[in-house]
């Protein structure tokens, strides 16, 4: 643990669908945790996941960032690294539950290193097996005539009055905001 700071929880779902009650749990398990921050359909990147951005903001020398396991902060090995990292040299202690793994500023074990190196690999391998698979699946249900593809997040009569609204000077973040979506969700409509 920790020197003198907070206890601190990261938390993250890929899904609306999936549940963060277990990570929650299993946190609370390894004691008190001061704060929660949280992720739910989380992206690729750092920038779609606001709730690490919060986390690595907020964080300080002496806090400790507990997560259930490795694939919940990261899911390639290059970003699991730069993390941990990053934080480590902020004097943040870096736990992960599941595989019972520390890392510190003030500490060097080649050994979590090379496990660290080793488990990330392994959640970046499966992630890449599940986009496989996943796609597969699309492959053999368009081959049947059963995938439409994903809805469209706006209608065409959206689209029309984005357009509009963008035209006559409007900033295209607020008009993002006012649909509900992404502002790289509207340039793709935008463009089409």
């Amino acid at each position: 643990m920790a020197g003198n700071g907070q206890r601190v929880g990261y938390v993250r779902v890929s899904t609306m669908e999936q549940n963060d009650q277990r990570q929650h749990e299993l946190l609370n398990a390894s004691g008190p945790i001061d704060l929660f921050f949280e992720d739910k359909i989380s992206g690729r990147t750092r920038a779609t996941r606001p709730g690490l951005a919060e986390c690595m903001t907020y964080v300080r020398d002496g806090d400790e960032l507990v997560v259930s396991s490795i694939d919940r902060l990261a899911r390639s090995l290059a970003d699991l690294r730069a993390l941990v990292d990053e934080l480590t040299a902020k004097g943040v202690t870096v736990t992960f539950l599941h595989e019972h793994l520390s890392f510190s500023k003030n500490s060097s074990d080649p050994r979590a290193d090379l496990m660290l190196g080793i488990l990330g690999s392994f959640a970046e391998f499966e992630r890449a097996i599940i986009r496989e698979r996943q796609a597969e699946g699309i492959a053999l249900a368009k081959k049947a005539g059963k995938y439409k593809g994903r809805k469209r997040a706006l209608t065409p009569d959206q689209v029309a009055e984005a357009k509009e609204r963008v035209a006559a000077g409007e900033s295209k973040a607020s008009i993002a905001r006012d649909f509900g979506i992404t502002r790289p969700t509207l340039y793709r409509a935008l463009d089409d």
